[in-house]
């Protein structure tokens, strides 16, 4: 076995700030501990949760590092006790509570899984934070079923192309929200029935006239106006899940809405979950979602990678909101 060395290359956060806040500095190798794989990463994903997190606004969870990055690929180096089936040398990605932005990452086994066959490190590093999140918050938590209606606002996010392509491959019609026609079409391109341009057009009116009743699930990371919005745009029974609040979290909102409609409103967030809940959620992915990857039916939508050192231009990439689908560091 390769030895490791002592010491790596991650992305520090001396303090909150903007993009240059994240600063490359030297720390020590992480040690696997019981149910932990170590893993030499190769890339990490760059997420919406990161710039929160750099912003002084979501710290790690108790015992997480407080290195920036949620989702990794690389090789498997070094095993803890009861690292289940895993050995040296497997190539895997990875949901992490943190750590990722760094040369070696800790990862728990059960979030764990094997590279897609096809895929490269870069594409496979796209693929945890975004396939989690969507499975457990629409499949898992709304229930979306074949031949129901969907939307997701956001459509060319990281988690927009994802429940665009997941919703269609199981079944449901789906609807979007993009702020261009050039997202647009792309969220076309990916499945989407319905692309709304949501700054010069009205999802609302647009979503009733399409269905007549209004959809069945609808994803939001907007918040702030979008939460009455959505309360209208639901048809009876709607299930809409809350997973951020870009928009803002504290609105003033008459609810009877909810109640004439027989909404349910549910939010959930995925970092600070039990390991054994995103075992069972890593599970139904390699299950039911990574032979629709490994035959070419979804795949994740990359957007632009920069060197790991360069975090800060990945960061002030996100903020632009210019981007379409994953931003990426590469780190091998």
């Amino acid at each position: 076995m390769t030895e490791l060395p002592a010491t790596m290359t991650a992305i520090g956060l001396p303090t909150p700030g903007g993009p240059e806040a994240l600063v490359p500095e030297q720390r020590p190798v992480p040690v696997p501990g019981k149910g932990e794989i170590l893993v030499k990463v190769a890339a990490a994903g760059v997420n919406r949760p990161d710039v929160m997190q750099r912003k002084g606004y979501y710290p790690p969870p108790p015992g997480a590092s407080d290195i920036p990055g949620l989702e990794i690929s690389g090789e498997v180096v070094a095993l803890g006790e009861d690292a289940g089936s895993w050995k040296i040398g497997d190539r895997v990605c990875a949901l992490v509570s943190g750590g990722g932005y760094a040369q070696y990452c800790l990862a728990d086994a059960g979030a764990a899984l094997p590279v897609p066959a096809g895929l490269s490190m870069i594409e496979a590093a796209a693929l945890p934070e975004t396939f989690f999140t969507v499975w457990t918050n629409v499949f898992d938590l709304a229930g979306l079923k074949a031949g129901e209606s969907f939307l997701v606002h956001g459509g060319t996010s990281g988690i927009g192309t994802t429940a665009i392509q997941l919703a269609k491959a199981f079944g449901a019609s789906v609807f979007t929200t993009a702020g261009s026609a050039e997202k647009c079409a792309v969220c076309r391109e990916l499945g989407a029935d319905v692309a709304v341009d949501y700054k010069n057009e009205d999802f609302v009116a647009i979503i009733k006239e399409k269905t007549g009743k209004g959809v069945n699930v609808i994803l939001d990371m907007v918040g702030g106006s979008y939460i009455a919005r959505n309360y209208e745009a639901a048809a009876p029974q709607g299930r809409i899940v809350q997973i951020a609040f870009m928009e803002g979290s504290k609105v003033q909102i008459d609810y009877m809405r909810l109640m004439l409609k027989r909404l349910s409103h549910m939010g959930s967030t995925l970092r600070s979950r039990p390991k054994g809940e995103k075992a069972l959620i890593a599970a139904a992915l390699r299950e039911k979602v990574w032979p629709l990857i490994e035959a070419g039916t979804v795949k994740p939508v990359m957007d632009q990678t920069f060197p790991l050192e360069k975090a800060s231009e990945a960061h002030a990439r996100m903020e632009s909101s210019a981007h379409i689908g994953k931003i990426m560091l590469s780190v091998g």
